[in-house]
C-alpha cells in the first residue's frame, strides 16, 4: 500500500490520472482528419512492430467505462487531450461536428461523475494538412493554434476546470525535429531551432486568444529531466549543464524570464527565426499554473566527436523501469522546488508521473514507484513548493508512441485484442489511499476489493 493519506497533501489537493487522445482514442472515423502520427507510424522503421494508434484502446467507443474507472478509483480529475484533427480535420477551416459531439459527451460524462476536466489542446497529433504547410517550422502555426484554441474556448471552455495549451514542448520541438524519434521525424538543426521557438510562441498566442474568450485557469505542461554529470570532469559538467538548458531552462527561461539560455542559443546559432526576440512578449503571456511531467534523470558526458550539442547520455547505475529509465524520485522533489524557488510561485501540478512495467496486473514495483514519488511531492511542499495536484501516467496501458504497444504505463491493464480493462495493484493502491482507507496491497486484499 502507499505510505501516504490523501490529507497529507493539503486541503484541495487534486489527484487524477492522465491520458492523451492519439494514445487511447482510436476512432479514426466520423470525420476525423489524418495527423502526423498516422503517417509517421505507417512508415516502416519508425515505430516498434509497426504499431499505430488506429484502434489503440478504443476509447472513442469505450469512454464511459474508462470514466467509471476514474470515478471508482476515487480520483478527483481526469487529464485528457483534444484531438485537433478530430475537431478541425484540416487544422484550419471547416469544423467536424461529430468531433464536437464526442468531446461534449466526454466532458459531460466527467462532470456527471464529479471528475474535474483537465484539458490539453495539443498532445502531438498535428493535423497532416498543417504539416504540409511546414508545421512547427512555419511561424503561422501560432495563428492556426490560436484559432483552434478559440474554438475549444467557445465550445467547451465553460465546462473545463483547467486548460493547458501544449504537452511537453521539448518533445514537440527537439525530440521530433532534432533527434527524429517522434513525428514528423526530422533530424535537422535548423528545424529544431525554429520549432523550439515557434512552439512557445504558439503557446503564448493561444493563451492570449483564450483569455480574450474569458477562459481562466490556463497553463502549459513541461517535461523535465534531472541532468547530472557523468563524472567530476569539467567538460562533463558543462555537458550536463547544456542538456539542462536544452531540456529544462529553454522553456522555463523563455516562459518566465523572456529570454532563452545563451548556451543553447550558441548551439542553434544562425538558425533561430528572424526577429524571434520580438515574439518574447507573447511567449511570456501570464499563465495561471504550470504542469510538471517527470519520469527520470540522465547522466551526461562531453562528446568531442559532435560539433553541435557535444554531449552523450551515459547509462546510469540505478534501478530502471521497463523502458530503461532510471528510477530517481528525488529528482521530482528537486525539480518542483527549483521551479518554485527560481522561477514562479504559481500553482504547480504534477501532470504526469509513472513507469513502464511488464505485462500483468501484479505491479508491486509500480506501487513502490508511485509511493516514493508521492513522498517527493510532500518533500517539495515542505520545502515551499506550491504543488496543488498529482496525476499518474497513465490511466490505461496504451499506444506508447515510438515504442508502440510494447511498453505499459497503465494503472489499468488493457488486453488489446479484446479491449478488456483490468485494474492493477497500483490502481487499487490509489483507490485505497483516495478512499482514506489504506489496505495491504497483497493479492488477497485486492481480490476482496475487486
Amino acid at each position: 500500500m502507499f505510505s501516504h493519506k490523501r490529507a497529507d497533501f493539503g486541503e484541495g489537493f487534486v489527484f487524477g490520472a492522465a491520458t492523451a487522445a492519439y494514445q487511447i482514442e482510436g476512432g479514426q472515423t466520423d470525420g476525423r482528419g489524418p495527423s502526423i502520427w498516422d503517417s509517421f507510424s505507417a512508415t516502416p522503421g519508425n515505430v516498434q512492430a509497426g504499431d499505430t494508434g488506429a484502434v489503440a484502446c478504443d476509447h472513442y467507443r469505450l469512454w464511459p467505462q474508462d470514466l467509471d474507472l476514474l470515478a471508482d478509483a476515487g480520483f478527483d480529475a481526469y487529464r485528457f487531450s483534444f484531438s485537433w484533427p478530430r475537431l478541425i480535420p484540416e487544422g484550419t477551416g471547416t469544423i467536424n461536428d461529430k468531433g464536437i459531439d464526442f468531446y461534449d459527451r466526454l466532458i459531460d460524462g466527467m462532470l456527471e461523475r464529479n471528475l474535474k476536466p483537465f484539458a490539453t489542446l495539443y498532445h502531438w497529433d498535428l493535423p497532416s494538412a498543417l504539416q504540409d504547410k511546414g508545421g512547427w517550422l512555419n511561424r503561422d502555426i501560432a495563428n492556426w493554434f490560436a484559432d483552434y484554441a478559440v474554438l475549444v474556448a467557445q465550445k467547451f471552455g465553460d465546462r473545463l476546470a483547467t486548460t493547458a495549451t501544449i504537452n511537453e514542448p521539448w518533445c514537440v520541438a527537439f525530440l521530433s525535429h532534432m533527434l527524429g524519434a517522434h513525428a514528423p521525424g526530422y533530424r535537422d538543426l535548423r528545424a529544431a531551432a525554429r520549432a523550439s521557438h515557434h512552439v512557445l510562441y504558439a503557446h503564448g498566442s493561444a493563451i492570449n486568444a483564450m483569455r480574450s474568450e474569458g477562459m481562466k485557469n490556463l497553463g502549459l505542461v513541461l517535461n523535465f529531466e534531472v541532468a547530472q554529470s557523468a563524472s567530476a570532469d569539467p567538460d562533463d559538467m558543462t555537458a550536463a549543464l547544456l542538456w539542462d538548458g536544452i531540456f529544462n531552462r529553454w522553456y522555463l527561461d523563455g516562459l518566465f524570464k523572456g529570454a532563452y539560455p545563451t548556451d543553447v542559443l550558441e548551439q542553434f546559432g544562425e538558425h533561430m527565426p528572424a526577429h524571434y526576440l520580438a515574439d518574447m512578449a507573447t511567449v511570456t503571456a501570464p499563465i495561471d499554473w504550470l504542469g510538471v511531467n517527470y519520469y527520470t534523470r540522465g547522466l551526461y558526458a562531453h562528446d568531442p566527436a559532435r560539433t553541435v550539442f557535444p554531449l552523450r547520455k551515459v547509462d546510469g547505475p540505478l534501478e530502471k523501469t521497463d523502458i530503461g529509465w532510471e528510477i530517481f524520485p528525488q529528482g521530482l522533489e528537486d525539480i518542483l522546488t527549483r521551479i518554485s524557488t527560481d522561477y514562479t510561485t504559481i500553482p504547480l501540478y504534477v501532470t504526469e508521473n509513472g513507469m513502464a512495467e511488464v505485462e500483468g496486473v501484479d505491479d508491486p514495483r509500480r506501487v513502490a514507484y508511485y509511493d516514493s514519488h508521492l513522498a517527493s511531492v510532500r518533500g517539495a511542499q515542505n520545502r515551499g513548493a506550491n504543488v496543488k495536484g498529482y496525476f499518474g501516467w497513465s490511466l490505461l496501458d496504451n499506444y506508447e508512441w515510438a515504442e508502440g504497444y510494447s511498453k505499459r504505463f497503465g494503472l489499468v491493464h488493457v488486453d488489446y485484442q479484446t479491449q478488456q480493462r483490468t485494474p492493477k495493484q497500483s490502481y487499487r493502491a490509489f483507490q485505497a489511499m483516495l478512499a482514506g482507507n489504506n489496505i495491504p496491497t497483497d493479492r488477497a486484499g485486492y481480490a476482496e476489493m475487486a
